[in-house]
């Protein structure tokens, strides 16, 4: 018997989820989030392990103009069936990791079929044993997309930042996830904190609200300084570890990965 669309989402959700796919989310645009993504698959194959980055924001991805790529091979030509996903590898040679690409502004990633959404979540499981950690870059909010894709992770990064409105999406994030998996461990990172002092009190108040109200106690993984380095090598579509490797944020990164390293 054919299973209904509800009944593919459920099963997608409740997916087996692989311990080395970290996916990298937010409750609201404009955080840093897909920086942050980048900079993380950068910073784990600069630590030697192999590293993929996976632009889960179907539709509106901009991982490739980012990173200044201009892909010839997609998720949509994986959701179209016309090559397996391991083909849709593509090398970032100046960092040392693969990245599989979306399409921004695509409709077909965007509206994809629950059946399609599954196939691609199962493609992602099967390719993660070829990586160290597979950092899954996520769109922000919480649609169908984001809870399917959120079901194939092992460990999930929300980012936040001190905005009331990135708080209380966040909040709303984590409050929708944990009642889907309830066994999904949950890291923050604060990112453009004007210093570690500051990060960890905007991260407190998020916790306080998690636990009061969710009993739900998640880590701070890590505070992420403010820092010019970072606009600067998103202007210039490069990595900041190849722009400024001392600078203060790309040291904060290298903390997350250790302690990410370390949990492993």
């Amino acid at each position: 018997m054919t299973e209904t669309p509800a009944a593919q989402a459920t099963k997608a959700a409740h997916s087996p989820a692989g311990n080395n796919v970290v996916a990298v989310a937010s409750g609201k645009g404009g955080v840093g989030k897909t920086w942050f993504a980048i900079t993380l698959a950068h910073a784990i194959a600069r630590s030697g392990k192999r590293s993929l980055l996976f632009d889960g924001d179907l539709g509106l991805a901009n991982v490739d103009v980012q990173l200044g790529l201009n892909p010839e091979k997609d998720l949509s030509r994986v959701l179209t069936g016309r090559q397996p996903i391991t083909q849709a590898v593509q090398a970032v040679t100046a960092g040392g990791f693969d990245v599989i690409a979306g399409r921004s502004g695509s409709g077909t990633l965007a509206s994809m079929a629950p059946g399609q959404l599954d196939t691609l979540g199962r493609s992602l499981t099967d390719i993660a044993p070829r990586y160290d950690r597979v950092i899954l870059d996520l769109g922000a909010g919480v649609d169908r997309t984001v809870r399917s894709l959120t079901g194939r992770a092992g460990t999930l990064i929300v980012v936040i930042t001190e905005e009331p409105t990135a708080l209380t999406d966040a909040y709303a994030f984590i409050k929708l996830t944990k009642r889907r998996r309830p066994d999904v461990d949950v890291k923050i990172v604060v990112n453009l904190a004007s210093s570690q002092k500051q990060g960890e009190q905007i991260f407190g108040a998020l916790r306080k609200v998690c636990d009061s109200f969710l009993n739900v106690q998640p880590e701070l993984l890590g505070v992420i300084r403010r820092d010019a380095w970072v606009r600067d090598s998103i202007k210039r579509q490069s990595l900041i570890f190849e722009r400024q490797p001392n600078a203060a944020a790309a040291s904060d990164v290298e903390t997350i990965v250790n302690r990410l390293q370390d949990e492993a």
